[in-house]
């Protein structure tokens, strides 16, 4: 049960490292590019996997168990925010079906804490899934002039001597 349950932990410690990678990727590439909204979005989910990273390795290491900290893949470099959007909601839509098959099968090792952690972990994944989704959709209803009036509303904050992030 309990090895199990390390290697189930383990593997979502290296799914959770690779979307803070990625994220940040696309949170440093938004930022250039003007679009701060998403740029945000990005770094707020980057900055909340890593959260997931420590609930993970904190319940691995009360089994006895070794973190690795290992992200699943390397960093896919997009440029293009459309497809940055769309990585992001499709890694979290996985996440959140891997999750669940995992917290169901802690359940059947009868491993409660674990398939606990793994069902807040579908919460979260949901929502930043959600997130994702509601702004590909913003991009589809308003097209480029979404990210054009980011870039602009920069700008104007810039020249009245406001900052950004």
């Amino acid at each position: 049960m309990k090895e199990k349950s390390i290697e189930l932990l383990n593997k979502a410690v290296a799914d959770e490292m690779h979307a803070v990678h990625q994220y940040m990727y696309f949170h440093f590439h938004c930022d250039d590019q003007g679009y701060d909204l998403l740029a945000s979005l990005f770094k707020r989910t980057a900055v909340e996997e890593m959260i997931h990273v420590e609930k993970l390795a904190e319940r691995i290491l009360f089994l006895k168990g070794d973190v690795e900290l290992k992200a699943k893949q390397d960093v896919e470099k997009l440029h293009d925010v459309k497809k940055m959007l769309q990585m992001a909601a499709d890694m979290e839509k996985e996440s959140a079906e891997e999750y669940n098959i995992w917290a169901n099968e802690s359940a059947k090792n009868n491993d409660n804490a674990t398939k606990k952690i793994f069902e807040e972990l579908v919460d979260d994944e949901e929502r930043h899934f959600d997130q994702f989704d509601n702004e590909i959709d913003q991009l589809k209803k308003f097209g480029d002039n979404y990210l054009a009036l980011q870039s602009i509303e920069r700008s104007r904050s810039r020249e009245s001597g406001g900052t950004t992030e």
